[in-house]
């Protein structure tokens, strides 16, 4: 069976998330208490609903709690965002993710039982520091405070050496994970894998022996 989504809050953020979603054929609920940017996703998502999420009633009228995941992208108003997150857990919603406005927000989600809290605005501003700061790094996506995934261009100093060769996991302490080469995406066995000059590798690790391979290794 397939999952079904539930967006609350139709700005820019749960707006894209609905978009992404259509993309990706996947059933989906909007929910916003202004008419006009439900009228706006009326033709986009599978179903959307004017709706106070801050009105216990109202979301049990929409069934929610049969939703596999619901994503709150309230904006500005914090406390609406709260109050909704505390009712999807008590309505017993299993995955609640939330976008925060700033830290002090994040820790009252986590009171009250939000799953995943998102960051948009912070982590955007990370992975674009990142990209802009190297002339190596393609992509850049934070796991936590201390550990990354980088994607990055292999340089003439790798081209014609293996994994085995470089020895990342000795030599830097972090892992290659898989090698792309054009639109071929290889995970497995690449321990002998010969590089060439366009591939890139995909690596994990603490950010400072990801940094530390970015300056030497490459």
């Amino acid at each position: 069976m397939n999952k079904q989504y539930a967006v609350i809050g139709l700005g820019r953020f749960g707006g894209s998330i609905c978009l992404e979603f259509q993309k990706m054929g996947c059933e989906v609920l909007a929910i916003d208490k202004d008419m006009n940017r439900v009228n706006e996703f009326a033709d986009i998502v599978t179903q959307t609903v004017q709706a106070d999420s801050t009105d216990e009633k109202a979301l049990q009228s929409l069934g929610i709690r049969n939703f596999d995941h619901v994503i709150v992208g309230i904006g500005e108003d914090i406390q609406a965002s709260i109050l909704t997150t505390l009712l999807l857990k008590e309505e017993g919603v299993n995955s609640v993710w939330v976008k925060a406005q700033n830290d002090y927000h994040a820790k009252v989600l986590s009171k009250v039982g939000a799953d995943r809290i998102i960051h948009p605005e912070r982590d955007m501003g990370t992975r674009v520091a990142h990209l802009i700061s190297s002339n190596k790094i393609i992509d850049y996506i934070g796991l936590s405070n201390d550990h990354s995934i980088i994607e990055i261009e292999v340089t003439d100093k790798l081209i014609n050496r293996t994994i085995l060769d470089i020895d990342v996991r000795a030599n830097y302490g972090c892992n290659v994970i898989a090698i792309k080469r054009g639109n071929d995406f290889k995970v497995a066995d690449i321990a002998h894998f010969i590089l060439q000059k366009g591939d890139r590798l995909v690596l994990i690790g603490l950010n400072k022996n990801l940094t530390q391979f970015e300056k030497q290794g490459v």
